[in-house]
């Protein structure tokens, strides 16, 4: 592995390990660090998930983490609304896109899809009358199976339209993602980290941005240990392909390198939020050790046409 110059800002030490927060969890462990003890991560770095970490203590459970009431109302109603129109607007891309490539099967209707199964339609049609809109059938192609693991920053320089940009991001890969039976994650991290939305987990329409929306952007931002809660998200689909995307503004301040895990992930897409301080170089570094690609994202209109170009949708 090529050498790592220092970070541009020495990342504050933690005296304790972070804490994961988790949707019902029971005292069966969280994630804790690794200590270098030997000063020689090149094993560690291309190691599974099991080698770069250990379970130990207890998580800690979602609810305690979030307020009874939205953070900011007025920003909730707006993110939701923006999460709509981003949400119809990549579901557009994405049928460009699918258009012309993947094998084509048959299944009963659900919105947003377009190309109806004519003979199969009138099949069903003989059986039963009046027509439900379920019995009405859809052709639909078949991409390849994916699993993603959506990192947002809710750290406290996560504030006005960066965080408008995460919960449109949020919202409308949830409903995006779920809609077409995909498995995706999404994990929230500030200087610890909360698991919104795991792949085992199955939650209804609008409750990954709603938990989202009740925690209130604070303290540091640790990079790394979002990465390897990621990763042992990860680690638990079978998917031929696995995806992480962080939206960020890279101000990585606490906890250790995330270079160091990034390289470890499947592949790292990096959208990097540039309203206001934002750290492009380390932003940079990261997708390239993971693999993946870095999209600049200076409003919520520019995520939509990011995550398309990134996911290749």
């Amino acid at each position: 592995m090529p050498d790592l110059t220092p970070l541009r800002r020495k990342p504050k030490a933690l005296a304790a390990s972070p804490d994961l927060f988790v949707p019902g969890a029971k005292p069966t462990g969280r994630l804790e660090e690794v200590e270098d003890t030997t000063g020689d991560l090149d094993g560690l770095l291309g190691a599974p998930t099991s080698a770069m970490s250990r379970r130990v203590s207890s998580e800690r459970d979602l609810a305690e983490l979030l307020e009874n009431e939205y953070v900011d109302p007025d920003a909730a109603a707006l993110a939701k609304q923006l999460a709509r129109r981003m949400s119809a607007t990549w579901r557009r891309r994405r049928a460009d896109c699918e258009s012309t490539t993947g094998r084509l099967r048959s299944v009963p209707y659900r919105h947003g899809s377009s190309e109806i199964d004519v003979d199969r339609t009138l099949d069903v049609l003989v059986e039963r009358r009046p027509l439900q809109e379920r019995d009405i059938i859809v052709r639909e192609r078949l991409g390849s199976r994916r699993a993603t693991a959506l990192i947002v920053d809710v750290s406290g320089s996560m504030r006005g339209e960066k965080m408008l940009m995460t919960a449109a991001a949020v919202g409308a890969m949830s409903a995006e993602f779920d809609r077409r039976s995909e498995e995706f994650a999404v994990i929230a991290f500030w200087s610890e980290a909360a698991v919104l939305k795991s792949f085992a987990g199955s939650v209804g329409d609008g409750v990954v941005l709603d938990r989202l929306l009740r925690i209130p952007a604070r303290g540091l931002t640790n990079i790394e240990f979002a990465f390897r809660v990621a990763n042992d998200q990860l680690s638990q689909s079978s998917a031929p392909r696995r995806d992480a995307i962080v939206l960020t503004d890279a101000m990585h301040n606490a906890g250790g390198d995330p270079r160091l895990v990034a390289r470890s992930l499947p592949r790292l897409h990096v959208l990097l939020e540039t309203d206001g301080e934002h750290d492009e170089g380390l932003a940079r570094e990261m997708a390239n050790l993971g693999r993946g690609g870095l999209a600049r994202v200076a409003s919520h209109r520019d995520v939509g046409p990011a995550l398309s170009r990134l996911l290749g949708d």
